[in-house]
């Protein structure tokens, strides 16, 4: 063979350059689209409103909205809704029918069962071991050996929000145990 035949088989070095890119370029968006869901698995999801809060949801899974839950229960009463993590939490309606500022993890400290709110005693007895917790949710009988866990609630275009508290606790003045 000639010098001339050879040099006309072997493509130009530019055609292998963009070869060898669109191969490459191929293999990276493919690769990068197989990571993305992996990466994502590992960032949590943003919840609820401002300041890490979440919002309350209702036994079907509705947002809480605040003028719902005032139009159907009274002064003193205790509302469930999930909360914080998703756990039961009670929001308060206070004696001028508003939503309290704080609401009351309903999970017992003791063993961990929901805590329903007694309407008769104006307490929360626990129906498994007999804890009782008054009506801001602090431990007045054991075997439980803390309060209920605080949130704060805000309200934020009618929704209500739960956001975590982690100032001092003011029923017993000292630091939450739930942070």
């Amino acid at each position: 063979m000639s010098q001339a035949s050879i040099s006309g088989e072997v493509p130009s070095m530019a055609r292998r350059q963009f070869m060898n890119l669109l191969v490459g370029g191929s293999a990276a968006v493919t690769v990068l689209g197989a990571l993305y869901p992996v990466v994502q698995y590992f960032i949590p999801p943003a919840k609820g409103g401002k300041g890490g809060g979440e919002t309350a949801k209702d036994a079907l899974g509705k947002d809480v909205l605040a003028s719902e839950v005032l139009a159907n229960h009274q002064a003193g009463e205790r509302v469930m809704v999930q909360g914080l993590k998703g756990d039961p939490t009670y929001l308060v309606i206070t004696d001028d029918k508003q939503i309290a500022s704080y609401a009351l993890n309903a999970v017992c400290t003791h063993l961990g069962c929901v805590v329903p709110w007694n309407v008769a005693e104006g307490k929360f007895i626990c129906p498994c071991h007999g804890s009782q917790y008054d009506s801001t949710g602090k431990v007045v009988r054991g075997p439980a050996p803390l309060s209920l866990a605080l949130a704060h609630v805000e309200v934020n275009d009618d929704v209500v929000q739960l956001l975590p508290w982690k100032e001092t606790d003011f029923r017993t003045n000292e630091a939450p145990w739930w942070s």
